[in-house]
């Protein structure tokens, strides 16, 4: 696994320094879906997929056991190929997951009020947002956490103890 896979694992809250290369992958089935969903949502400027967006995300926010997005990874992707499933999310995910729910439900209301300027600007936020984490292992709702928590970035690698800031 490569070392910014790894960093953004840590950045999502999980602790730990070693992981299997499938539990990066089951991370990424979120944001890859969200992905979609942005793009899907941009062409037909409607405000629907961006609602559903914003409910999926801030259920997920809301209770974990209720993200749709591991549920379908765990039952379709996970248990059939042996995997380690996916379970409690941390602070800095649940976090990251309601700023994006949050900025998709003002797309979808935005869309729906007719004031296209406002969705056009937030849809290439998330946009961006999006595709840092699907390309780039960047995820900058978890960022936001940490700075508004003025926290470093997850556990140090190995130990569980906190780690100081790190240059990226």
């Amino acid at each position: 696994m490569r070392d910014s896979q790894i960093r953004f694992i840590r950045q999502l809250g999980f602790p730990g320094s070693e992981f299997p290369d499938s539990f990066y992958s089951a991370l990424m089935f979120q944001p890859r879906a969200v992905l979609g969903v942005v793009i899907l949502g941009t062409l037909l400027q409607s405000a629907w997929p961006f609602l559903a967006l914003a409910a999926a995300l801030l259920c997920s926010t809301w209770r974990t056991s209720l993200n749709p997005f591991d549920a379908l990874y765990n039952r379709f992707v996970a248990d059939p190929r042996g995997l380690q499933r996916l379970g409690v999310t941390p602070a800095p995910r649940r976090f990251a997951q309601g700023m994006a729910g949050a900025i998709a439900l003002m797309i979808g209301v935005a869309l729906l009020a007719n004031v296209a300027p406002v969705a056009w600007l937030f849809q290439g936020v998330l946009a961006v947002a999006s595709a840092a984490v699907v390309f780039k292992d960047k995820c900058a709702g978890a960022d936001m956490y940490y700075l508004l928590r003025r926290s470093p970035r997850g556990p140090a690698p190995g130990d569980g103890s906190p780690a100081g800031p790190t240059t990226r």
